[in-house]
């Protein structure tokens, strides 16, 4: 601290904290200070007393002794109740208390013109000002305060004018000169505390310093020696060095010499340390008696220990380290699991293939089954099956290429077959025979394992072809093959590239469209076969690529491959349908319920409802005007855990859930009971030929009883023919979707096709589906 830190204007420190510190660090002194003050001010109040005796008999001695009582009482009570006081801000209001107190009670004494003089009268506002230990604010505030109440008492008298302005002056004089002694005060007294605790402060951080060098010196866990380099005698070892060193209890070393180290390598390390003043990362093997040698690296530097040369030492055993990193070399170049070479020596012998032959073969192998195996047996089992995996293809390289075969487990279930002077033919047939090789059963615990996979085959394409990008060729191989259906063998060709970079062309472009509100929903309405009329729409995907160009979503369907762009296509569809919905029920258009789709990828976020719901409350509109539409897939696999919960939050803010395409073989019967399906929906696939095929009108006359009997509603999709209608309704389903009514529409069109809904044209729907 230093004295830019203390206000100009009052002598105290500008931060509260240091402030705070100081008067608690003072604050016993404090105390005792004000217990003086209070006690020195009851002996003067006792003889003030004693002068106002003589003033016996007249009318307001009455009065001014049961001021003077009150008062010497109330200070003997201020008195006790300081020593309970516990910081400086509750003494503080004590005092002041006080202070007002006693300068209200001389003051009213001096107007009720008891036998007091002036001097003695302004003694008080001194005694304020210089004694009483509050801070600047209270000294100046009582100070001055006091010394005015005396003087307005005293003004009382109108006798003599003039003596009455001499006194105001000298009142000011004497406050400005008190205010200048309290800011000097408060000042020198603060530059002290500083400069106290300033040298208290430097005094414990040398100690700590000397104290924390020689704990380090002593607790360091290398071991360290300080030797007189002349002599070369130790002057100090520490704890961890007697213990590297000393063979036995008497065997304490006290030369250089005493160190077992070679005398050659002494001599050179010496030798440096007189020519630079230092060594480091000095290498030397040190002996330890009849155990084998040490390696050990040393540093140090010369110092002067009571003015002869000498050196502080250090040594650090890397003895095992060296041990380690020999394992670590050996380790960081092949796969712990299965023995064979890892990813960083497959490039090293990838890059040295390219370099010394012109045809280089890559098979890129990646296991089908492992996943299936992992998760059905656990990670043991397919462990096991990484390694007979990896077994089979190091001895079938073996057996047809010899050396020219170079096998890596690149991480997870992927492997790689580099073949060096291998032409592609001998490749392919090599890959065939991989595969072939690894479908005969596993057997693990007296399980069967199956260990399928698939192959992607890539050639190096002239010598200017680097190895990252024969690589790359590969992974599209493989690619494609898993594509393909998986357990096979695929050669890289040209045009995989130029898909890869369509799909990454559709990527960016998508993610730019949902960004740029170029996703843009358009309406299908349902109407029901029982009514004639419009129930409520689909809400159906469309990509905007120009004024009046469309994309419908089978144009970009592999665009939603990949969750992560799915997921923000489909908040961009939602946020869309929210704001239109809130638009034309502003208008004052009756739409029904809105069916919403959402896709397989939105359910791998467990707070997809959520965030549906908080779009809704972003467009302020109800979730009870829309519906959710889902497919059968959503149940496969892993999300099938989660997707209740999800479904139930939906249903429970009055949402419906329709079950889409159903029927297309993927959703079990125990679906609808265990989750909160509102309706079914045919797939339009059946209702295109249910007039003309059987098996399509079965499987549709299935639903709908199926429906009718568990009380769902049910929709049929893709209505094209009045004779469809009449099918469906004849059977009893209840709404039908389809281009018979109108196709997909926009917001704007959504709004004049509801005001076109007249009685009229839903009796010509009725009478349309009664054939007779």
């Amino acid at each position: 601290m230093s004295a830019s830190r203390l206000r100009p204007m009052t002598g105290e420190f500008i931060r509260v904290e240091d402030e705070a510190a100081f008067q608690r660090q003072r604050f016993p002194e404090t105390v005792r200070h004000a217990r003086l003050v209070l006690g020195v001010a009851f002996g003067a109040g006792v003889l003030l007393l004693l002068n106002d005796l003589r003033i016996i008999g007249e009318p307001i001695f009455p009065v001014v002794l049961a001021l003077r009582l009150s008062l010497l009482a109330y200070t003997v009570a201020s008195f006790r109740w300081a020593a309970r006081m516990v910081d400086f801000p509750r003494l503080e209001r004590l005092i002041v208390a006080w202070q007002w107190l006693t300068g209200s009670i001389i003051a009213l004494i001096v107007y009720l013109k008891s036998n007091i003089s002036l001097p003695i009268s302004l003694v008080l506002p001194v005694i304020f000002y210089l004694a009483v230990p509050v801070s600047f604010r209270w000294r100046v505030l009582n100070g001055f305060v006091g010394s005015l109440l005396l003087l307005l008492a005293y003004a009382t008298d109108p006798d003599d004018p003039l003596s009455l302005l001499s006194m105001g002056i000298w009142v000011l004089v004497l406050n400005a000169v008190l205010i200048l002694l309290v800011l000097r005060d408060n000042r020198m007294a603060r530059l002290s505390w500083c400069a106290i605790e300033a040298e208290r402060a430097a005094l414990a951080s040398t100690a700590r310093s000397h104290e924390m060098v020689e704990k380090t010196f002593l607790a360091a866990p290398i071991p360290m020696v300080v030797a007189d380099i002349e002599s070369g005698r130790i002057l100090r070892m520490n704890e961890a060095g007697q213990r590297y060193f000393q063979q036995g209890p008497e065997d304490a070393p006290t030369t250089l010499g005493d160190l077992h180290l070679e005398p050659d390598v002494q001599k050179q390390m010496m030798e440096n340390l007189r020519r630079t003043g230092e060594i480091s990362n000095f290498e030397a093997r040190i002996g330890q008696g009849d155990a084998p040698a040490r390696t050990a690296l040393i540093g140090g530097s010369m110092l002067e220990v009571n003015g002869r040369p000498a050196v502080v030492a250090g040594l650090m055993d890397i003895t095992d380290r060296l041990m380690a990193e020999d394992k670590v070399r050996q380790a960081a170049l092949h796969d712990a699991l299965t023995g064979l070479s890892n990813r960083a020596a497959f490039q090293l012998s990838l890059e040295a293939a390219c370099a010394a032959f012109n045809s280089v073969c890559l098979l890129l192998v990646d296991l089908d089954s492992l996943k299936d195996v992992n998760d059905t047996y656990g990670h043991d089992a397919g462990d096991a099956l990484l390694v007979e995996t990896a077994r089979r293809l190091g001895q079938q390289v073996e057996e047809r290429v010899g050396g020219r075969g170079f096998v890596a487990r690149l991480g997870g279930d992927e492997f790689v077959v580099l073949l060096a002077g291998v032409r592609l033919p001998e490749a392919i047939d090599m890959a065939e025979t991989l595969i072939a090789g690894l479908r005969a059963p596993i057997w693990y615990g007296g399980r069967s394992l199956i260990a399928r996979a698939s192959v992607g085959v890539a050639e190096r394409m002239g010598e200017t072809q680097t190895s990252g990008e024969l690589m790359k060729n590969a992974d599209l191989a493989l690619y494609a093959a898993k594509s393909q259906g998986r357990n096979r063998a695929v050669v890289y060709a040209p045009q995989m590239r130029w898909a890869m970079q369509e799909r990454v062309a559709l990527h960016s472009a998508l993610t730019e469209a949902a960004s740029s509100r170029a996703i843009v929903p358009f309406y299908q309405p349902k109407v029901s076969l029982v009514t004639g009329r419009v129930v409520g729409f689909e809400a159906l995907m469309r990509w905007r690529r120009g004024p009046q160009a469309f994309l419908a979503p089978a144009a970009f369907a592999s665009a939603f491959q990949d969750p992560e762009l799915a997921v923000l296509v489909g908040d961009a569809m939602i946020q869309r349908v929210a704001a239109d919905v809130r638009q034309l029920l502003d208008r004052g258009v009756v739409l029904g319920r809105i069916a919403l789709n959402l896709s397989p990828a939105q359910f791998t976020h467990t707070d997809v409802g959520r965030h549906l719901l908080e779009r809704f409350d972003e467009a302020r509109v109800g979730a009870e005007h829309f519906d959710v539409e889902v497919t059968e897939t959503v149940f496969l696999g892993r999300r099938a855990d989660h997707v209740r919960p999800i479904l139930d939050e939906i249903c429970g803010a009055g949402m419906h859930i329709a079950l889409d395409d159903f029927g297309t073989g993927y959703a079990a019967l125990s679906h609808l009971k265990q989750l909160p399906i509102d309706t079914l929906k045919i797939d339009q696939s059946f209702v295109l030929d249910v007039e003309a095929d059987r098996f399509d009108a079965a499987i549709v006359c299935s639903v709908i009883e199926l429906g009718r009997n568990l009380g769902l509603q049910v929709v049929a999709e893709g209505v094209e023919t009045i004779g469809q209608a009449r099918f469906l309704a004849a059977r009893g389903c209840e709404v039908a979707q389809g281009f018979l009514y109108a196709h997909p529409m926009s917001a704007e069109h959504m709004a004049d096709f509801l005001a076109a809904e007249s009685d009229a044209v839903i009796a010509e729907r009725l009478r349309a589906l009664d054939p007779a």
